[in-house]
């Protein structure tokens, strides 16, 4: 299969391309870097220059691929600013509205399938109910901004592409994502809950994410939003304690207060105060096998 990526060299398109390879498929993927397109080509990698918030010769490449994975889009984790949140609805916006012209456009042969990156933030905060792909969108910022950015890549659809969107939860892995960030802090025993520790944390091995985005390529039945996250959520609190035990260091500070967050990080800091309790059932439904679906086991796996 020939796959078009855009964000993917980042942390979770670094290492989907890895697999894709191992696999036997092509990738395109798509780079700001000249420096990156001139030295790492080979015969199953290619990479192609240009910004994916903006329109340019790079849409020309889409053609001719079966697929296309759309990773694009500015980090969440800060403290918006006005500015910032429009960087990162637009960061999203743009890229996803010029992908889905760049798949119409005529040439040899259009992609088949589009792989959108959402997040299960499009469910706003429920609490401890539990929400599966049928759960309806929130009224928060990530919220409407999931809402908004899935809506540019069904436009795919008019074109007869399948059209997937996939709900990511809180990516865990080893060279980047919020595990890297924490490891210092609980190294030190200083791991401590946030808030009073009872909201959800929809959590994903890195390894199963790029497992999933194989999977649903290949399966050509699937289509609409998949949650993205191992079928066992935990809370705050519980990651807290298993990500201790498994370091062998102690958790016993007191949680870190909700004033604290919001001081420092302000709207942003709902997102770790809150959360979702997403589940896969559209990808247990299709037979989707995770290698660690369990929080114990992708933590003695990662770290």
């Amino acid at each position: 299969m020939r796959v078009f990526m855009t964000g993917g060299t980042g942390f979770v398109g670094n290492g989907l391309t890895s697999l894709l390879l191992t696999r036997g498929h092509r990738v395109t993927v798509l780079s700001r870097s000249a420096g990156k397109t001139e030295a790492g080509q080979t015969e199953s990698t290619r990479f192609v220059q240009g910004d994916p918030a903006e329109t340019g010769p790079w849409q020309d490449h889409v053609a001719g691929h079966d697929a296309v994975v759309n990773l694009a889009g500015a980090s969440i984790f800060c403290r918006w600013s006005a500015a910032r949140k429009e960087r990162i609805r637009e960061s999203r916006l743009r890229t996803t509205r010029n992908v889905v012209e760049a798949m119409s456009r005529p040439g040899d042969g259009p992609p088949q399938v589009l792989l959108s990156a959402s997040g299960t933030g499009f469910y706003g905060f429920r609490g401890d109910e539990e929400v599966t792909e049928q759960g309806e969108a929130g009224d928060d910022f990530l919220a409407r901004l999931a809402r908004d950015w899935e809506e540019e890549a069904h436009n795919a659809a008019r074109h007869g592409a399948r059209v997937v969107l996939c709900r990511f939860g809180i990516v865990l892995g080893r060279q980047g994502g919020a595990l890297k960030n924490m490891l210092p802090v609980f190294r030190m025993g200083l791991g401590s809950p946030l808030g009073n520790g009872k909201q959800w944390f929809p959590w994903i091995h890195e390894r199963d994410l790029w497992e999933i985005f194989v999977f649903l390529l290949e399966s050509t039945q699937i289509g609409g939003p998949v949650n993205c996250t191992a079928p066992t959520p935990v809370t705050n609190r519980e990651f807290t304690k298993t990500l201790a035990a498994t370091l062998d260091r102690p958790a016993f500070l007191p949680a870190v207060p909700r004033f604290a967050i919001r001081s420092v990080l302000g709207e942003f800091g709902d997102v770790l105060l809150k959360g979702q309790r997403a589940v896969p059932a559209a990808l247990l439904q299709h037979g989707f096998a995770f290698r660690f679906p369990t929080l114990p086991e992708a933590l003695e796996d990662l770290v």
